[in-house]
């Protein structure tokens, strides 16, 4: 346990840059708690993952804008999830850029999306701002003040070890069934 400490507060802050600019929830969440363990630093890590997460986003934005010929390949076998992302986008408007961000699977469809449709470069890139800062303080604190019972959990994983891949399979299982069963048409 030690020496994974040891290497994820060494390589820690690349792991937290890499994978915001993917938008990871669950790297964020992780650099909440190792900040809390005094791993982390907690204000580098909200600024890194913040800084990331918008350049991450404005890098797909920027992809649906000016090289939609490029990527419209990859994204022939998404046809449900482009059309849920575009109706999500005219529903909410604006609170799409924020409601995206935490949203697994569509994350990266609603810049592409915004960016197919016209929408302004400038204008995602200021509400990106506020959305990128939300999304990280919201998860990131969460986890950071969560710290103690996140660690309390794992110390009880040691007990039972099978019990987290029991919980993982689920949630992940409620997640596909759930998107499965909303994106199809009835």
């Amino acid at each position: 346990m030690e020496d994974t400490l040891t290497s994820l507060s060494t390589w820690g802050y690349l792991a937290l840059a890499f994978f915001s600019f993917g938008g990871s929830l669950v790297v964020v969440a992780a650099a909440g708690v190792l900040s809390f363990m005094g791993e982390m630093n907690l204000y580098v890590s909200l600024g890194l993952a913040i800084v990331f997460n918008y350049i991450g986003d404005m890098f797909l934005f920027y992809l649906g804008k000016y090289h939609k010929a490029d990527i419209k390949p990859y994204f022939e076998k998404h046809k449900r999830k482009i059309a849920l992302s575009t109706l999500i986008l005219r529903k909410y408007g604006v609170l799409a850029i924020f409601i995206q961000k935490f949203l697994y699977g569509i994350k990266t469809l609603i810049p592409i999306s915004m960016a197919i449709s016209r929408y302004d470069f400038m204008k995602f890139g200021l509400y990106n701002v506020f959305a990128s800062i939300f999304f990280v303080s919201v998860i990131m604190l969460s986890s950071f003040y969560a710290g103690e019972t996140i660690k309390a959990l794992f110390e009880s994983f040691k007990e039972y070890p099978w019990v987290p891949f029991v919980v993982l399979f689920s949630v992940i299982g409620a997640i596909w069934y759930g998107m499965e069963h909303l994106t199809k048409r009835k």
